[in-house]
């Protein structure tokens, strides 16, 4: 089923997936999946079925999209949107409620925070209202329940949670003074029949650019651009900054916010030409670095300061090493940028290199502003680790950014590859 392209193009056409972005197998994956369900004997018969339903069609929607969310990913972010806010609210003298647009808002963990951000900075319930919107029905009826597990809630600053929820046998529950704060939709920011017909102070559409191509990339773009106020702000992923800033936009300098406003006087720089740094000698990967589990994408906007490795390693015991990768991850995910460069730092003072270390530091150079910087450490990692995945969907992505799509295409093809041999030795 891996030449099967009718799938490929079906997700293209309806959400606009590059299949390159999430790799064939997962795809594929999904297919047989319903196939098992369904109980068809073939693809071919599964995709006479899929033509004819409009609910079969959604339901390999939702087969293929995993959301990965929690309460306050990135915090840096709503914390500078609540100074924002404040200052807008100002600028135009009250004279009317902000506009708050999450897209995609998943379970509803991003809009809900927003709420959350803006009524803990004291703004009154009638001066702001967030909608959320998102191509699964399901996600978005998750959302309406506004029941969370303990996997919502991550890293060190939870007292949020003693604020806004209840506890219940299942989970947490959100309290309604925060849910109504929040209008919940369905819908497919590339479908022209979606109702969308306001213009948002403040809009977040964050990770979503990446799993595009760069002509559907620009699409999306321009819908966000008439759906952002012209003195708005746009929040993003880490890392999406690099193609905001070639379509005209600029960081507004908040650090690891990763907000962008239109720049309206300035012509985009010229991009510099890439030289890359030396790569290390080739070293064996210890076996502990495989715990690490691989996650997309991370915040931090910090700057960098390279501090050269020790001459000579020192010896430490595999768990030690084990234990300050988990560390990295920790650190990385909870949005502590520096500490979490700190840590990478460390790993390579006393540990021999890994590719998973050099893919943190390319990742928190990447989310920083600083491509250059962030392409030698991505080429590092795969000089260690030639296939390792996200190095090669993140420096895809920043070679994408630049106009470099013949060599974006070809480190998509080896990440896809990638995943369908995974995916057939997994079924072994």
């Amino acid at each position: 089923m891996s030449d099967d392209q009718r799938f490929f193009d079906f997700l293209k056409h309806r959400i606009g997936l590059d299949v390159a972005s999430v790799g064939a197998a997962i795809i594929e994956r999904a297919v047989r999946q319903r196939c098992t369900q369904l109980q068809m004997p073939s693809a071919d018969h599964y995709w006479t079925r899929l033509q004819a339903s409009g609910d079969e069609q959604q339901a390999l929607i939702e087969a293929v999209i995993v959301p990965e969310t929690w309460f306050f990913r990135y915090p840096e972010s709503f914390s500078t949107l609540a100074r924002l806010a404040s200052e807008r609210l100002a600028q135009i003298k009250g004279m009317r409620a902000l506009k708050i647009l999450s897209l995609p808002c998943s379970t509803g963990e991003e809009p809900y925070s927003i709420a959350m951000a803006l009524l803990d900075a004291g703004l009154a319930p009638h001066q702001f209202k967030v909608d959320g919107i998102d191509v699964s029905p399901l996600s978005v009826e998750r959302a309406r329940r506004a029941v969370y597990g303990k996997n919502s809630f991550r890293g060190q600053g939870l007292e949020f949670r003693e604020r806004h929820f209840t506890v219940l046998a299942d989970g947490y529950r959100l309290s309604e003074r925060v849910r109504e704060q929040v209008r919940l939709q369905s819908g497919n920011l590339l479908d022209p029949e979606l109702r969308v017909g306001e213009v948002y102070d403040f809009v977040f559409c964050r990770n979503l650019l990446i799993y595009f191509d760069l002509a559907t990339q620009r699409q999306v773009f321009d819908i966000l651009k008439r759906l952002t106020h012209v003195d708005g702000v746009l929040f993003i992923g880490p890392a999406e900054g690099n193609l905001l800033g070639r379509m005209g936009m600029c960081s507004i300098g908040a650090a690891q916010s990763f907000a962008f406003r239109r720049q309206t006087d300035v012509e985009p720089a010229p991009l510099p030409v890439f030289v890359p740094p030396p790569l290390p000698l080739r070293v064996p990967q210890p076996a502990s670095a495989s715990v690490l589990p691989l996650r997309r994408p991370f915040s931090t906007r910090a700057a960098f300061v390279p501090r050269a490795p020790a001459a000579t390693p020192r010896p430490a015991a595999p768990d030690a090493a084990a234990s300050l990768l988990a560390r990295i991850a920790t650190l990385a995910n909870a949005g502590n940028g520096a500490q979490a460069r700190e840590a990478c730092e460390t790993y390579l003072r006393q540990h021999e290199p890994v590719a998973q270390v050099f893919y943190w530091l390319g990742l928190l150079s990447d989310v920083a502003g600083s491509a250059l910087e962030a392409q030698g450490f991505y080429r590092k990692a795969l000089y260690l680790e030639p296939q390792h995945p996200e190095a090669l969907i993140h420096l895809a992505a920043l070679l994408a950014s630049q106009g470099d799509a013949a060599g974006a295409r070809r480190l998509q093809e080896r990440a896809a590859r990638n995943e369908r041999t995974a995916d057939s030795e997994r079924k072994r």
